[in-house]
């Protein structure tokens, strides 16, 4: 689904001054981001992702905007997180999904103590109900069943090399991570003065903890948890910066049973969600919370930005196939950033009329070519990059596309 919302009143010549603000959304939102992104860069002609001039990211849109900012363009990624296939960066199951031993084991030493006060409570006052005496226990659950420092330690290798970096101050262009600070509730925004000392990987790590999922990071005397518990998109930040224009991707939507298309018999299908048991409930839930805080901050950004275009890009809400996959398997990956793709080139294609002014006034042009050529993929593009990137044929491939480059600017 593309919004488009159009400066509000007649603006004055772009400065070329472009944003792009990630929200949140797990795994599924990487994907889901990564895909749209592909979809965007190669129909945006004269439009670098790599070399905008700020961007902002919350949770797994922190990991995406970062990764952009220091040089991967959307195949780049695909080749590392979605294919599997970067021989630098190989990327194993394990790096998002091993168990937080050391929480668990910081619990399980905890357990002779609380239960020796447990029983001096008791002794102290026999006729309290022992519902309330063991009411403690509760602090030996985790706070996160996942260890997230193997995936913090991951990003910190991707972000060091030739043209790359881990450090918000060397940073050419302007990166905002937001997380949650636990302790107190408000947001914190990484990369600001005051802020920007810490590890973008380091900053990474915070803003994508996800509690119950994986524990809070303590940062600098202070703990901190998901970004989108607080603000979902935070366009505003690169509003405030002075963005002529914001590209925006929300990757959570409330799904809508009856706007899925009826099946080719003209059946409806059905799609009542409590058939999907408590996960898909609680699935639902989150959603509707995101996308309804998003929804508040978009209809503020015409009347308090007048002179900015916005494009707002979201899954549609009866996408099942966003909605009810597993995202965490290896073969939905790519299926769900194929899907993801496919369905940005259609609703570009689709609002192309009213998308080509927006560009033009920022320089860019719309390639309906590309949107029309049913047989561009975003799996292929990624292929073809792994292919490139092998240790014996790539240094050729790599060479062979910079003498093109160079030919292509010639003339």
């Amino acid at each position: 689904m593309l919004d488009l919302q159009p400066a509000a009143r007649r603006s004055p010549p772009s400065h070329r001054r472009i944003g792009l603000a990630l929200a949140g959304g797990g795994p599924l939102g990487a994907f889901y981001e990564v895909g749209t992104l592909h979809a965007v860069s190669e129909s945006f002609e004269g439009l670098d992702l790599t070399t905008l001039d700020m961007y902002v990211g919350v949770s797994s849109g922190a990991m995406i905007a970062a990764g952009l900012v220091n040089g991967y363009d959307t195949t780049d990624m695909g080749v590392v997180f979605i294919h599997n296939a970067s021989t630098e960066h190989p990327v194993r199951p394990g790096l998002f999904l091993r168990p937080a031993f050391r929480e668990y084991g910081t619990r399980i030493a905890a357990i002779p103590g609380l239960a020796a006060d447990i029983f001096k409570q008791y002794l102290r006052d026999p006729g309290k109900d022992w519902a309330e005496a063991i009411d403690p226990i509760g602090r030996l659950l985790p706070t996160g069943l996942c260890d997230n420092r193997p995936f913090e330690r991951f990003l910190a290798q991707m972000f060091t090399g030739p043209g790359r970096t881990n450090d918000f101050r060397e940073l050419p262009r302007s990166l905002y991570i937001v997380a949650t600070e636990l302790n107190s509730g408000y947001s914190v925004r990484f990369g600001e003065p005051g802020f920007d000392h810490v590890p973008i990987s380091r900053a990474i790590q915070a803003s994508t903890a996800l509690p119950g999922l994986y524990p809070p990071v303590p940062i600098d005397g202070h703990t901190y948890v998901d970004g989108a518990l607080m603000r979902t998109m935070n366009a505003s930040l690169l509003l405030d910066e002075g963005a002529d224009f914001v590209i925006c991707i929300n990757p959570l939507v409330a799904f809508d049973a009856a706007s899925v298309p009826p099946r080719t018999n003209g059946a409806r299908r059905d799609l009542d969600l409590t058939h999907g048991g408590l996960p898909v409930v609680l699935s639902q839930t989150f959603r509707a919370m995101i996308q309804s805080r998003m929804l508040v901050g978009m209809r503020t950004y015409k009347q308090s930005y007048p002179n900015t275009d916005v494009l707002l890009l979201e899954p549609d809400r009866g996408d099942d196939e966003m909605f009810f996959k597993n995202v965490f398997r290896y073969a939905d990956r790519k299926r769900l950033a194929e899907h993801a793709y496919q369905r940005t080139r259609r609703d570009l294609l689709a609002q192309a009329d009213g998308l080509e002014p927006i560009l033009a006034r920022h320089g860019i042009r719309l390639r309906r070519d590309r949107l029309e050529d049913r047989t561009r993929s975003f799996g292929a593009a990624v292929r073809e990059r792994a292919r490139r990137m092998q240790p014996v044929t790539g240094s050729l491939h790599r060479a062979l596309d910079r003498l093109e480059s160079s030919l292509h600017a010639l003339r």
